[in-house]
This record gives structure tokens, sequence and C-alpha cells, in this order.
């Protein structure tokens, strides 16, 4: 191999990334680990901002819509079969980017994947940004329709810009936000409740007789598998949670019994929340279904017009239930948009080798939701949220296989690697996991094996991803973690840790974000690594070989 060259003082100048990427406030660490420094937040501030993003009033859709089409017991059970799933697979992931103050796509890269490999992953997690994003606006859009009489074409433009300003200044904007305005929502989601069980407490006991246009009260076993694939479409959620929780404080002996709890809460706790919207979503389509139609009743809006109407006077019905619907919808939406800069962020540095800064993906992948709206997407929710599952869950299950299995085998490090100076570009573990089992459950998902893994195909995702990661770690003896061992250590949990300064950027950052870097001959952090086009991986070289170039393009 070529000698490369070391680059010259111009060169490094040349290479001073801008403003926009320089402010914290702005930048919100979107390719970095989350430094001490940063995270000043107190624990119950970080798990308000992060369980304030699962006011999304899809979860009321997603329910209805189970509960239409597949009865009430299948819905149900559906509901609670993929919260159970999706709890389990959440919790170690929150653990560990809790810990090392990470994202999910730097949880990811170290977690099976490799510092090129999570790429794929970052396009499946944007995925899911921009469709829940579509999804909620194209609610929000519904809400100004019946409560404005906008066009939705119109509504679309304004869900789309509004949230902009807000997600712009990140987690510093968006903690106070959610903060202000979860006890206005909390209120808002509980009071019909409530006064339909004072008013009439028998539509609850009529409720589990609902049979929908499956015409039938009784369990399916395909209906379950279908009900529970659409409902492990938001597994990936977890994502946009750990996009807060690596902004928790240290875990201390001090500290610990809160750091714990709001690890849980904000992290896989999120879903125990989420399956019960899905169920007022479920009772409120059956309680409207008789005035409104099965087709409307699906639609949230719709849902809580008439639940407020059974105990507000007529006039601010609407008002209400719009606002409420618009609240919701805003809560999450700020999330989407925010956890999508985030994947576009990491995607792009690594396949470009450039980061204007996160704002500009800000804007980015609230376009192309924007497209998504305006094609509406929402008249097809189930098939939307069935076929994506069947990604989604093959990518988490790989993730937690590596995080639950594998570390406990020693095959692949205790702690989480994230930089590209450290990482081979291709890690088979989790990529080759990825491939294998969302080919396998997508072709279930089309019929090619049989009616009954093509209704728990996403099932069959998890499975053959959970089997195959460590099959393949065990096979290559996990030797694609780690190209190199850091020269730089991480510190002790709880201290915080030795601030270096960059050789190229010329900026202070902590120890866990350098490395040493031969081809500047100093320090570098993860960012300018990250950027760097012209080093060849020099300081990996003999650690890659043929078959990783090869794999990495």
């Amino acid at each position: 191999m070529a000698t490369v060259a070391p680059p010259t003082r111009r060169q490094r100048a040349q290479r001073r990334i801008s403003r926009l990427v320089d402010d914290p406030m702005l930048e919100d660490y979107s390719l970095r680990y989350a430094p001490t420094t940063f995270r000043r937040w107190k624990e119950s501030r970080v798990v308000t901002a992060a369980l304030g993003g699962i006011a999304y009033p899809v979860d009321f859709a997603i329910g209805a819509s189970l509960a239409i089409t597949f009865g009430f017991t299948n819905a149900l059970f559906a509901i609670l079969l993929a919260a159970v799933v999706i709890f389990l697979t959440s919790f170690p992931i929150s653990y560990y980017s809790a810990r090392y103050s990470i994202d999910m796509d730097l949880l990811t890269r170290g977690a099976g994947f490799g510092y090129l490999g999570s790429t794929i992953t970052s396009l499946v997690y944007a995925t899911f940004t921009i469709i829940f994003f579509a999804l909620e606006g194209s609610i929000m859009a519904q809400a100004f329709e019946i409560g404005l009489g906008l066009p939705l074409w119109l509504g679309y433009l304004i869900v789309a810009l509004v949230v902009i300003p807000l997600v712009i200044f990140g987690m510093t904007a968006l903690s106070k936000m959610q903060a202000w305005t979860t006890p206005i929502w909390v209120l808002l989601l509980l009071s019909p409740l409530v006064a339909i069980l004072v008013t009439d407490a028998g539509a609850f006991s009529e409720w589990t007789g609902f049979a929908g246009e499956a015409d039938s009260s009784g369990l399916n076993a395909l209906s379950l598998g279908i009900g529970a694939g659409i409902a492990l479409s938001l597994v990936a959620q977890i994502g946009e949670q750990v996009d807060y929780l690596r902004f928790m404080p240290p875990k201390t002996p001090e500290n610990r019994k809160r750091w714990w709890a709001a690890v849980v809460a904000g992290g896989p706790g999120w879903v125990i929340f989420g399956a019960f919207k899905q169920l007022v979503g479920a009772f409120l389509a059956f309680y409207i279904a008789a005035e409104v139609g099965l087709v409307a009743a699906g639609e949230p809006i719709e849902q809580f017009i008439v639940a407020f109407d059974t105990f507000l006077p007529s006039g601010i019905v609407v008002g209400l239930a719009v606002f409420f619907i618009l609240l919701s919808a805003f809560k999450i939406n700020v999330t989407n948009a925010y956890a999508g800069s985030l994947a576009w962020s990491n995607f792009f540095s690594r396949v470009l080798h450039r980061h204007p800064g996160r704002i500009v993906w800000v804007f980015f992948n609230v376009a192309i939701a924007l497209v998504l709206m305006q094609i509406g997407v929402f008249a097809f929710l189930n098939t939307v949220l069935g076929f994506y599952s069947n990604v989604a869950i093959a990518w988490i299950g790989a993730v937690v296989a590596d995080l639950v299995i594998i570390k406990p085998l020693k095959l692949s490090p205790s702690y989480v690697e994230f930089k590209r100076a450290h990482l081979f570009p291709i890690n088979p573990v989790g990529f080759g996991a990825l491939l294998i089992a969302s080919t396998i459950s997508i072709a279930a998902y089309f019929g090619a094996f049989g009616e009954t893994l093509d209704a728990y195909s996403p099932f069959l995702a998890l499975v053959v991803a959970m089997i195959t990661a460590p099959l393949i770690a065990v096979a290559t003896k996990g030797r694609y973690y780690i190209a190199r061992e850091s020269a730089i250590p991480w510190g002790e949990p709880g201290e915080t840790p030795v601030a270096m300064k960059c050789t190229v950027c010329e900026q202070d950052y902590e120890a866990p974000d350098m490395a040493q870097c031969p081809f500047h001959s100093g320090p570098i952090c993860s960012l300018c690594c990250t950027l760097e086009k012209t080093c060849d991986d020099m300081c990996k070289a003999k650690a890659e070989g043929p078959a990783q170039k090869i794999l990495a393009g």
C-alpha cells in the first residue's frame, strides 16, 4: 500500500468545521459523545423530555385500526404482546446509551455493525422518523381541516414548517417545551375517559365484545400476529428515547436510584404509555363507530370530538379537540424532526465526509415527510407499518443480541466503541444478522413461507437476528469489533473526563470523544476523524485487510 502523505497546516485549516457545528446549542453533539460538561440537566428533566414525545396521536390511530380490523380481543392481545417485546428489547439499549452518553447510531456502530455497516441502520432510523412525522402531520392536518376549514395540502405545509424553529435549538429548547406542555396534555387525555366512566360506565364492558370488520370477538392466531406486527413497527421509537437519554448525568452512588428510575421510565417505559394510548384509541373507535362510521372512527380528531362532547358545552368541543390533537402531534413531531436530523447527520457524514450542521438535515427530513403527507401516506397506515416493522425489528434484535448475549460471552468489548479510528468498516455480526433476518422476514411477509409466518414475520425477524448475531460472533471470534485499541482511557464513571485539544479543529473535547491519529500526528476528535477524506484509514491498515476493503467499497 502506498504511503499516505500527512496533511500540511494549510490543509488542516481548510477542514475547520462551520459555526453551525461549533455551537453546542444548535448542533447538540449530533455526531459525538455527549460530554459531561454539557449534561447538566437533572434526571427528572431528561425523563420528562424523553416521555414528552410519546404524546403522539398515531397511537390512537393504531389502536383504533387494530380494533376496527381485528376486533377487541385480537387488538388487546396484539398491543400487549408488542408492548412486552418492545419493553424487553428497549431496556438494554436505554442502559448502554445513558451509560456511554451516545445516540442510537453511535451505539449501533459499536454493537455489532461497524463504522460503515451502521449506515444502513441510519437509513432505517431516518425512515422511521420520516414515516411517523408524516403520519402525525396527517393527523394534525385532519384537525386543521375540521377545526379551521383548511384544505389538507395547506395543513400539511403548516405542520411541516411549524416544528422547525423549535427543533433548531435541540435539547435545550425541547426539554423546556415538553416540561411545560405535558401536564396540560395529560389532563386533556384523561378527562374525557373519566367523564365516560362516570356517565356511561357500561360502554367499557360493551367494548370487550366489539368485533369490528372481523365480525368475530374471539382470539385468532393470524389476526394476533398481524396486529402485533403493526404495533411492533414502533420498536424503533427507542431510538428517539435515547436521543434524550444520552444527556443523562453520570451515574454515581449518590444518584444511582434516581438514575435507574429515569433510564427505565424514559427508555423502555415509553411503551407502557404507548400501549395505554393504543387501548384508548381502540376504545374510542368502538365508542364513536355507531355515530360516525368505522372509517371516521379511526381518526383521532373524530374520536376526541365525540369524547369531549360527553361532558363539555358543544361550543368548545371542536376547538378543544383540535387543540389536543395538535398539541399531541406537535410534541412528537419536534422529536421526529430532531431525531431525523441526527440520523441524517450520521448517514451523510460517513458517506460524503461532510457535515454542514444538524440544522441542514432538519429541513431535509421535514421536506421528505411533507412529500409523504401530500401523497396520502395515512391511508396506507397498516401496510406501511406492517412492512417497515420487519426491517426495524431485525435491526433492534441484532443490537440487543450484542448487548445481552455477545457481551456476556466476552465476544465483544464490555464498552461501546463508536469512533471511526477504532472500528472496522463492516462488522459481520450485526450487519450480517440484519441482512439475513430482514431478508427472511420480508420474504415471509410476502407469503413465501405460508400464512402463519406471514402474520408473524416481525417476530421471525427478531428471532433470526438474535440467533444469527451470536452465531456469527462465535464464528468470527469477535475479531471485527475493534480494529485497534484506544490509547486514551475513558475515565471512571462519575468523574469528568480529561479535556484534550483536537489537532485538526483545535477545539477541546473530552477523552471519550478523542483518538490518537498517526496521519495528523496527534489526538483527533471523532468528528474530524469522520470527515477526514485522505487518510485512507492508515491507523487501521493492518487490522482491516483486503476483505474489509472490499466490503466497505
